[in-house]
């Protein structure tokens, strides 16, 4: 008899995720069925349980620092600093770490009232092309040129970086309007690669190569590059890719110190799943458009909740 029982058909193998090349369709603004909900409740629509009425709905809330950052005021933690410092107040009292607030709350820092805008839209996004010879900050004592008086203006916000570059380093230099997004994509727990073209002066011996990928210890404690390998170079220079999991000050320069070689130029040329565009220029920047940001967003995970695909 032939056998009644189906053949069970394996699941297709998940895609590995790429990094961004081309934009992605935008997501759906929101659910047809929560839409229909509303209709439904805006005609008066009588509830299944007939002897007590639901009770309304509570106002959206959200956490105070999130707000703030979500606003582009600065990361997470810069905002929890400040409130725990007494800049912020909410409807005239001073604020708390964790405090949620709504839409009809009136939030202060240093006094000034704060434009919140509780619904959800998407954050911008900017990729820069950082030369050398600009510094990745606002105040600097030295008044050397800063890499955000290359950038556009933003209204109701700022620019926050995402992560550093030194005054001598090059290439890939992200932003974003959201402090929440920053975190993200600064955070250690997603360990989201950088990919470095570093120039030497002479060559590196095998056995610093299988320091530098093993593990040295470095003042700040241990580190090691994911990969290494060799590009190329002439006379004296020599080139190598890498990449690393984290972003620690001056990181790769002091690797290659640890192993007594020189670095003379350093260029970032992917940061996460988002590569340097081969046509930007140096001192140029591009903003991903809705499509490429929702695909980050997608890529990080992102909670639907907190994100939308237009822009207000």
């Amino acid at each position: 008899m032939p056998n009644s029982q189906q053949p069970r058909h394996k699941p297709p193998p998940r895609k590995k995720r790429s990094p961004i090349r081309q934009p992605l369709a935008a997501p759906p603004r929101g659910s047809d069925a929560g839409a229909a909900a509303s209709r439904g409740h805006a005609r008066g629509a009588a509830p299944r349980d007939t002897d007590a009425a639901a009770p309304p709905p509570a106002a959206a809330t959200t956490k105070l620092q999130k707000a703030l950052a979500d606003a582009g005021l600065g990361s997470r933690r810069e905002l929890e600093a400040w409130i725990a410092a007494g800049r912020v107040s909410v409807n005239g009292e001073p604020a708390h770490v964790g405090q949620r607030i709504g839409p009809h709350d009136k939030v202060r820092v240093g006094g000034r009232l704060v434009n919140l805008k509780f619904a959800a839209r998407l954050p911008r996004v900017l990729l820069y092309h950082k030369p050398e010879g600009e510094i990745v900050s606002r105040d600097d004592p030295e008044k050397r040129p800063s890499v955000f008086e290359k950038l556009p203006r933003v209204n109701g916000g700022r620019w926050i970086a995402i992560g550093r570059l030194d005054f001598n380093s090059c290439g890939l230099l992200l932003f974003t309007t959201s402090g929440d997004l920053a975190n993200r994509l600064m955070h250690p727990r997603y360990e989201l690669e950088r990919d470095y073209a570093v120039r030497v002066l002479g060559a590196l011996s095998d056995e610093a190569a299988t320091q530098l990928t093993t593990g040295i210890e470095l003042g700040d404690g241990p580190a090691h590059f994911l990969r290494l390998q060799e590009a190329g170079g002439e006379g004296a220079n020599h080139w190598y890719n890498v990449t690393l999991s984290e972003g620690r000050n001056r990181e790769v320069r002091r690797m290659f110190e640890a192993v007594g070689v020189t670095v003379s130029r350093l260029m970032r040329v992917r940061y996460g799943p988002i590569p340097l565009p081969p046509g930007l220029k140096r001192g140029h920047c591009r903003e991903l458009d809705a499509a490429e940001v929702g695909q980050l967003l997608k890529i990080l995970e992102a909670p639907a909740a907190e994100e939308d695909v237009g822009r207000s």
